[in-house]
């Protein structure tokens, strides 16, 4: 896998909502990990880290219990209660 060089700060900036909005529709698909969301996405993984840890930190994603034969974590959205 090709890694990608980090953007500038004022794209990062500018695409912000634009990539939540697809990390989000991604993850109504299934869960995902960060290379195969930053493959999807043409962004740099680093920077899928980002705007995932922010959207599990409050409370829009979840991280799935990984086994010991896989590499990566895979999210998905957090379930709606009620």
């Amino acid at each position: 896998m090709e890694k990608k060089e980090p953007r500038n700060l004022g794209e990062t900036m500018r695409d912000e909502m634009y990539l939540k909005d697809n990390i989000i529709n991604l993850l109504r698909e299934g869960a995902r990990t960060i290379p195969e969301i930053a493959a999807e996405l043409d962004i740099p993984s680093q920077e899928v880290m980002m705007y995932v840890m922010a959207m599990r930190r409050y409370g829009k994603i979840e991280e799935l219990p990984k086994s010991r034969m896989d590499d990566y974590y895979q999210y998905q959205l957090k379930q709606e209660k009620g």
